[in-house]
């Protein structure tokens, strides 16, 4: 009988290990958390070094990034399909939140070029452990869910429609309020129902509107916030970002991530869903929240108090105001304030009013010119 070569012994055995592996994941869902967003709406307590992501906000104990985690590896399996995708600042910040993430799970981008990129290049490296019938999700690393068990139906749902509908399905969060800060998505023709959850054709997608369209979206009940949730079957997505997005994917799949630095800066949304034909939405009823600033914080944690107090506080005439303190020995003395935020960490002091939040980012352009507070961001 003629031997086989050392070689090929090897060569069928690593396609073993491949299959092995894609069939293991057969099941499952190969979650990716985006975690290289800043955070800056939350300064001072969100810095360069320690963004939103890193922060417990909601006094669970956990950071959200932890959360996340946590939330997805009922789907994932376990921790070696869990994944995460950062940038280079963030990757031991990473390592130490998430002590259990295998070392190639964790995919550093060299700079920041937006989610486009993200996720373009996180396909192709699960397309290339598992194969392109592998089914993928992407979430962000600083979302608050209120109901863990709906959010694993409703993805488990999301990854059958994926899966049998070669669908790029997105979760719609029922609007609760004419928002003016988040992106909006049309339902278009039914497409069926999903482990009991109905899908739609997605119509077109709409950036934050102003609040006179915002108040007719909700009139019209088609319209859910865009969750920037995505599941998606692998080869499906490739395939689209080779039609609507080539300038990204041609120059990741020759020469990997290497390239980064030369990609358009682009968002997911603006790079293939607003332009592909295969995007699907399932309206969800979970509660959700993008933790987007610090009013966020009341939302979650709003009682019957006149105020939200994660601080020592002394107030006279104060109400409808969040007071924030990371040293519990700091005390924050208010007198005849309204609908105000004080965050005090460290060497800093934020006071604004809680309608101008998100200006925030215009005050961090500031400090960001001057060399004096550079150890502040």
């Amino acid at each position: 009988m003629r031997s086989i070569p050392q070689k090929s012994v090897l060569g069928i055995l690593e396609k073993l290990v491949g299959w092995g592996q894609l069939f293991r994941r057969a099941d499952a869902m190969i979650p990716i958390i985006l975690a290289g967003g800043k955070g800056e709406r939350f300064w001072p307590l969100s810095r360069k070094h320690k963004p939103k992501q890193f922060l417990c906000l909601d006094g669970s104990g956990k950071s959200l990034l932890q959360a996340t985690a946590d939330r997805l590896l009922t789907l994932s399996g376990g921790w070696e399909g869990l994944w995460v995708i950062t940038a280079s600042h963030l990757e031991d910040g990473i390592r130490e939140q998430l002590p259990h993430l295998p070392p190639e799970n964790l995919l550093v981008e060299v700079e920041g070029r937006d989610t486009a990129p993200a996720v373009a290049w996180a396909t192709l490296e699960v397309a290339q452990r598992y194969g392109e019938e592998a089914i993928v999700g992407f979430f962000p690393a600083d979302h608050w869910i209120g109901d863990e068990a709906a959010f694993c139906q409703t993805l488990r749902a999301a990854a059958d429609l994926a899966q049998t509908q070669d669908a790029i399905a997105t979760l719609g969060i029922a609007p609760a309020y004419p928002s003016t800060g988040y992106g909006y998505i049309e339902q278009g023709e039914t497409a069926g129902s999903f482990g009991g959850f109905p899908a739609y054709k997605v119509s077109r997608f709409t950036e934050k509107p102003d609040r006179p369209t915002a108040e007719e979206f909700l009139h019209t009940g088609r319209f859910s916030w865009n969750s920037g949730m995505f599941i998606f079957r692998a080869g499906t997505v490739l395939t689209e970002l080779y039609t609507h997005a080539p300038e990204i994917i041609e120059p990741l799949a020759k020469q990997g991530a290497t390239c980064y630095p030369t990609l358009p800066k682009l968002s997911i949304d603006y790079a293939l869903m607003e332009k592909t034909e295969k995007a699907y939405v399932l309206p969800v009823q979970f509660s959700w929240d993008d933790l987007g600033d610090w009013n966020a914080i009341e939302r979650l944690l709003k009682g019957d108090f006149p105020n939200v107090e994660l601080a020592r506080h002394v107030c006279l005439d104060t109400e409808g105001s969040l007071l924030y303190a990371t040293d519990e020995d700091d005390l924050i003395v208010t007198i005849g304030l309204e609908d105000t935020v004080i965050v005090r960490d460290k060497k800093v002091t934020l006071v604004v009013k809680k309608d101008r939040t998100q200006d925030i980012k215009k005050v961090l352009k500031q400090l960001q010119n001057n060399p004096e507070f550079q150890d502040l961001l």
